[in-house]
């Protein structure tokens, strides 16, 4: 990720000045650990501090040292880190030094939250902050003018949690103060969706701006959307005013944002619909894994997105950049996930199909709906079977989730992914009989075109066509007789009012549709138009 260092590792080596040996006897404040008490009377005696400095000696601890704070941070601010695990019961802020320590009320609420920034990187203010195990095991404070501020703030916050856990009437806060008034849990829909979205990358873009505690995707209204839930709601106010309106990529996955009337979630399940990243002990809820958890995978490896926001406009990423889904497959590949071992490709098979009537150029056209096919060889000694490459994996992921089982001349097709890496063209002499086919450079690519509209027209196969590129001179009568006579019955067509340019026609079936769109896109309708045939989600 541009402009950001990596994760310190918990127990990696840091300097006497670092740990802070002149404020540790300086300050009306100690730093109370298992070694005997006269160990840190002299403050500059450097060698003994550096008992903390041993890799293989930092233990687990309740006291947990944070670096690189913004200069103007607040306490309130760090106290929320710690939050989501559990109560702080203590804190030393050292803003001369951008640092802090925050101690928890037990050890385990302590492991929980260093695991947890062991694999996703805090932000307060937009600005990664570090954090890992102190080698002190208490931290104690006096109320000294400094650090007055840090110990209202703190019994301030543990006044309202107190407050909300006798409403809740538990124990266990189910989530971390709001110190904003605004609520904690964002409202994310995502429009255009050309690309997956799913948990882990929604939750790769809104670590950005600070701790995610909780997320549930779900399908509502045909939308991809989610709720979203932070330790605090600064946070997510934040996260809203830089997120919403962006693009995940480039002209399609658009973020809509709004604050939730939900103050916290309920999740049950840790799988890829939903996920409460301070309670990694929950089921899964499910059994195999899917594109999503494939997704997870690869988040885990790499920076997704490369984000650099905020400052960003526009497109958060641009699809020029390495497939997302081809890395999230290749991770899978190593890692054995079952089912991904032959996905980091962007090959289809193609199986049982019509041998006597499938040409190269129909499965071109009816996979050119989903994306740019570069290939596609029908195979010589079982016509039934085909290869298709695309552009990209995720194209690919794409074709294969809308076409597999439609039916395609009278036979329903299946389609998975290919154990090969490219289709091959055949050699100069080697006899083929026009069975492989390369498109790589046909000028019927839907989505050569960066920010093309098509990104955001893709629907699955169904019985309502959209039409385009109509000339004038063409009227319904003429539209409707070319379909009928060629692939089957028109039950239903409809000029758009605002533009006769384009239209919509219903067909009696998917098939019968899936058929049409073959035959006739780009069917020269004179006057140099040429017919642009798509699926519709709409209905006549």
């Amino acid at each position: 990720m541009d402009g950001i260092v990596q994760d310190i590792a918990v127990g990696t080596k840091r300097g006497s000045d670092e740990l802070l040996s002149a404020c540790a006897t300086n300050g009306p404040y100690i730093m109370s650990n298992s070694t005997p008490s006269g160990e840190y009377t002299n403050g500059n005696d450097s060698k003994k501090f550096k008992g903390e400095n041993r890799i293989s000696g930092i233990m687990p601890s309740r006291v947990i040292h944070i670096r690189k704070l913004p200069n103007d941070i607040t306490e309130a601010e760090v106290i929320s880190l710690g939050l989501p695990f559990g109560k702080v019961t203590n804190l030393l802020m050292l803003k001369g030094k951008n640092q802090a320590f925050i101690e928890m009320n037990t050890e385990e609420a302590a492991n929980t939250m260093v695991s947890y920034y062991g694999t996703v990187t805090p932000y307060l203010r937009s600005h990664p902050v570090y954090i890992q195990y102190s080698n002190h095991k208490e931290l104690k404070t006096d109320n000294s003018p400094n650090q007055a501020r840090a110990q209202a703030a703190l019994q301030a916050v543990n006044a309202v949690q107190s407050a909300n856990m006798a409403i809740a009437g538990t124990g266990v806060p189910d989530s971390a103060v709001n110190l904003t008034g605004q609520s904690p849990v964002l409202r994310i829909i995502v429009e255009n969706l050309f690309y997956p979205v799913t948990l882990d990358v929604l939750h790769q873009i809104f670590s950005k701006f600070g701790t995610v505690l909780k997320i549930i995707t779900f399908t509502k209204n045909n939308q991809f959307q989610a709720l979203l839930q932070y330790a605090d709601g600064s946070s997510a106010q934040h996260a809203k005013l830089a997120l919403d309106g962006q693009n995940i990529y480039n002209a399609c996955c658009t973020l809509r944002i709004d604050f939730s009337k939900l103050t916290s979630l309920n999740v049950k399940y840790n799988n890829d619909k939903s996920r409460d990243y301070t309670r990694p002990d929950l089921p899964s809820g499910d059994s195999q894994p899917t594109l999503d958890q494939t997704m997870a995978a690869f988040g885990k490896e790499a920076s997704l997105l490369g984000l650099s926001v905020p400052g960003v406009h526009g497109a958060l990423a641009p699809l020029g950049m390495p497939s997302a889904a081809a890395a999230a497959a290749a991770a899978a590949s190593r890692m054995g996930i079952p089912g991904f071992a032959s996905a980091a490709n962007a090959v289809l098979l193609v199986s049982n199909l019509n041998p006597e009537r499938v040409t190269p150029q129909c499965l071109f056209i009816l996979f050119g709906v989903y994306g740019d096919v570069q290939r596609v060889k029908i195979l010589f000694n079982k016509k039934e079977n085909a290869l298709v490459q695309m552009f990209d994996c995720t194209q690919a992921q794409l074709a294969m989730s809308h076409l597999n089982g439609q039916r395609l001349h009278g036979k329903a097709m299946r389609v998975t992914m290919s154990k090969h890496q490219t289709v091959q063209l055949p050699r100069e002499g080697q006899e083929d009989q026009g069975l492989t086919k390369d498109y790589s450079s046909s000028p019927l690519h839907r989505f050569k075109k960066p920010g093309s509209k098509n990104f955001q027209n893709i629907f699955p196969p169904s019985a309502t066509l959209h039409l385009s590129n109509i000339p004038p001179s063409v009227t319904e009568e003429d539209l409707k007789m070319l379909f009928s006579t060629t692939t089957g019955m028109v039950k239903a067509f409809k000029f758009f009012q605002k533009d006769r340019k384009m239209a919509l026609i219903q067909m009696s079936s998917v098939e019968e549709a899936i058929q049409a769109l073959i035959d006739l896109h780009n069917h020269d309708l004179g006057e140099n138009h040429h017919l642009r045939v798509s699926f519709s989600k709409s209905t006549i």
